[in-house]
């Protein structure tokens, strides 16, 4: 999944206004945040192979620092550790480790059987929705729809760059979804990692909005 993801760390508004938006974009994609530094770092691999699923061109050939059960845990609590410590209350940092986690379990569904349950050897899991095309964009995009809705009825902008820096960030990340559905595959994992870091981008556009929106 990829705006899946963000759909849920929007809906958590909900549940802790007192997030803000750079850590709740952050938090569900914490493990797609890690994963091309160890995909450049030759930690972790993935291959370029069309059709090994309909929906994705890549094959994820070896992710366990990143997207295991047992890493996403880690990465979770050590998330929720640093708001914690950034002054977040207990519920809230229980939230972002919790939002950190849901990128396995979205995955999980997502994926063929290649989600492993911890580094090493193991189990590979997935239900495999990315079989099917239809089923994974109404999935996905449903997901997204919700999250947008339940994060703007929550906050409101203070100013027109609030409305507007939010719309933009909405739009941009629905238009790259849609360019990986329906554009060629990438070149090569070296470009799937570089593009990868782009994603770095998208909390601090976050930390942005967040200055011209309220709850």
């Amino acid at each position: 999944m990829f705006i899946g993801h963000y759909a849920v760390g929007l809906a958590a508004k909900r549940l802790e206004p007192r997030l803000s938006l750079p850590v709740l974009l952050a938090a569900p994609q914490v493990l797609d945040l890690l994963w091309p530094v160890f995909l450049l770092s030759g930690i972790e691999h993935v291959e370029v192979a069309p059709g090994d699923t309909a929906f994705t061109p890549l094959r994820f050939d070896s992710y366990p620092w990143s997207h295991s059960l047992v890493m996403s845990i880690v990465w979770g609590v050590a998330f929720g550790a640093i708001v914690r410590a950034r002054g977040a209350s207990i519920r809230g940092a229980a939230i972002v480790a919790a939002l950190v986690v849901s990128h396995w379990v979205l995955d999980f569904a997502s994926h063929r059987p290649d989600m492993p349950l911890w580094p090493g050897a193991g189990p590979l899991l997935g239900l495999g929705l990315w079989r099917s095309v239809p089923a994974t964009l109404v999935v996905e995009i449903g997901m997204y729809a919700a999250g947008v809705a339940l994060y703007a009825t929550r906050t409101r902008a203070k100013d027109g760059t609030g409305t507007w820096s939010f719309v933009g960030l909405i739009v941009f990340l629905f238009a790259a979804y849609i360019g990986n559905v329906l554009g060629p595959p990438p070149p090569s994992a070296g470009a799937v990692a570089a593009s990868g870091l782009a994603l770095w981008l998208v909390p601090l556009w976050g930390i942005w909005i967040e200055r011209h929106r309220e709850t």
